[in-house]
């Protein structure tokens, strides 16, 4: 069984799915790959209390890891991508290229970017804390704005030296 609920967040409506002992994906309601709740789907916030929870937590500042259960679909190499975001500590940022370094292709930024677009857990699995080499923001399944936010949130940089692209 899936199961689904939405929340509201201070960056943004987030829909939160799962089997009800995993966790298997935080969508933005705006973002274009977010699937709609299938027939079979069962909404029930009851199955996401610990997620619930920690993402409150995070968002009040009391958190800076999650703990809960996760498993996203994916193929190997969004796996691999997305193993190494998980290792992104909170307050600080990488580059896609270093990203891409790190799991020694140098060369595919760019398909590392795609499977970062594609992180369906995000905010758990920190895809937000993923920059451009020039340090300016870029791409972000819940809008640059809310990549911001998070950023801000971390303490990364005041919020007036963090720069768009």
């Amino acid at each position: 069984m899936t199961y689904y609920t939405y929340t509201q967040s201070p960056v943004g409506s987030l829909m939160l799915v799962g089997d009800g002992t995993v966790l298997n994906a935080i969508y933005w309601t705006v973002y274009k790959h977010t699937p709609a709740p299938g027939s079979d789907w069962q909404e029930d916030a009851s199955k996401f209390k610990t997620a619930l929870k920690q993402l409150d937590e995070y968002f009040n500042g009391s958190r800076r890891t999650f703990d809960i259960p996760v498993f996203a679909n994916g193929t190997p190499f969004q796996k691999r991508i997305w193993n190494e975001l998980s290792r992104i500590k909170y307050g600080e940022t990488c580059s896609y290229q270093q990203i891409a370094n790190a799991i020694g292709f140098p060369q595919a930024v760019r398909a590392v970017g795609a499977a970062i677009g594609r992180n369906p857990l995000s905010i758990v699995v920190p895809c937000h804390r993923v920059i451009a080499s020039n340090g300016k923001l870029t791409g972000f399944a819940g809008g640059l704005e809310s990549k911001h936010a998070l950023l801000e949130l971390e303490g990364v940089l005041p919020k007036s030296q963090l720069a768009l692209a």
